[in-house]
């Protein structure tokens, strides 16, 4: 998986910020994998997405999310499915020195509900 420019700069001196992704689609965990930088510490902004189908609208219907950054855990939440569609969703920011990698990783559980589509992204934020 390769970066992709979050805004393009004519100067080169100045970096650019990363974008990383990993769609899971429907299945029950994603992997996210940023290799080190050489030379910088980055900041980034990562988003799980975890979204599940109800369309039974059954009264034990539930869904979770847990989600570990470099092997630990960051979040996790259990929920009752609501009727229809649902979601769970989440925010998290995490400085990366010089030199280290990050790994996100989310995992799911359902019950009485079908998984749609789980989702990471990773948007480093730069000084303006």
């Amino acid at each position: 998986m390769k970066p992709s420019q979050a805004a393009a700069m004519s100067d080169r001196s100045r970096d650019v910020a990363e974008h990383w992704s990993e769609d899971a689609g429907d299945h029950d965990a994603a992997q996210l994998d940023i290799p080190p930088h050489a030379t910088r510490e980055r900041r980034f902004e990562i988003f799980c997405s975890f979204e599940v189908a109800n369309p039974l609208g059954g009264d034990d219907a539930a869904h979770a999310l847990r989600v570990l950054v470099d092997g630990a855990q960051a979040w996790t939440r259990r929920v009752a499915t609501h009727a229809g569609s649902d979601s769970l969703d989440v925010r998290l920011r995490r400085v990366v020195p010089v030199g280290e990698p990050l790994r996100v990783t989310a995992r799911t559980e359902v019950q009485g509900v079908r998984r749609v589509r789980l989702k990471i992204t990773a948007d480093e934020e730069l000084d303006g």
